[in-house]
């Protein structure tokens, strides 16, 4: 795949957003797009960051700084998406400007202690597991019955003042068509809802979910970010 067709499925994508966000009574420019960078050469990157892209996602904390020192650009957001191993936190907390994937209340300890260390708030979402798949990671949340008993652990993170919490995230379970992704978006609207009703005082304003499979229904349902990847970049590269 070439820039160009990089650049076209990336307008593709923006248009696609905004169709969506119209359906929905939103404004297009309340959704912001995280070109998911994953496994992806830097030639790629370079490509899509060349047609206009500025916030940029990455799963595997090193992957993303090894580009973000190839690049050296200033103007660009990186969010952290994936799972976060306990002895990366000092590298995403020091690098990273935003991260989607807050899973646990160790972590959030972690994350706290370095961004103290180098005098930041951190902008961090909560990660939630509201499909009930065992693989996934963040905090079980598939049955409603349980949301009370999370309120503690979000309570205790919310007192952390290098934590900006700002919203929830979600991977969904993947399906067959992006309409059976629905139910999951509108749980986690309802757990977000649910959360801000008894924390009012935090910010609660993100949902992070939909990706390149489903980015549209989700947008239907409230999403402020989206996670899109191959439908702009093609197929990931991984090294054997």
């Amino acid at each position: 795949m070439d820039a160009k067709e990089i650049a076209e499925r990336y307008e593709q994508v923006l248009e696609r957003i905004a169709s969506a966000a119209q359906r929905a009574g939103r404004r297009a420019e309340d959704v912001c797009l995280v070109v998911v960078t994953k496994g992806q050469p830097l030639e790629k990157v370079m490509a899509v960051v060349k047609a206009g892209a500025r916030d940029l996602g990455e799963n595997y904390p090193e992957e993303g700084v090894a580009k973000m020192d190839a690049l050296g650009r200033a103007d660009l957001r990186w969010h952290m998406i994936g799972h976060i191993q306990k002895r990366k936190a000092r590298l995403v907390a020091e690098r990273y400007a935003f991260v989607h994937s807050l899973d646990s209340a160790r972590l959030a300890v972690r994350l706290e202690r370095r961004a103290a260390e180098t005098n930041r708030v951190l902008p961090v979402l909560l990660e939630f597991n509201v499909g009930g798949e065992e693989s996934k990671f963040g905090w079980r949340a598939a049955d409603e019955s349980v949301w009370e008993s999370l309120l503690p652990e979000v309570e205790a993170i919310l007192q952390n003042p290098h934590l900006a919490v700002q919203g929830v995230m979600t991977v969904p379970p993947p399906v067959a068509e992006p309409e059976q992704a629905r139910p999951y978006f509108q749980k986690l609207r309802r757990l977000r809802d649910f959360l801000a009703r008894h924390f009012p005082q935090a910010d609660w304003r993100h949902l992070s979910m939909g990706m390149s499979a489903d980015y549209e229904v989700a947008v239907e349902e409230g999403a402020t970010f989206v996670r899109v990847g191959t439908a702009i970049l093609g197929a990931r590269v991984y090294k054997k």
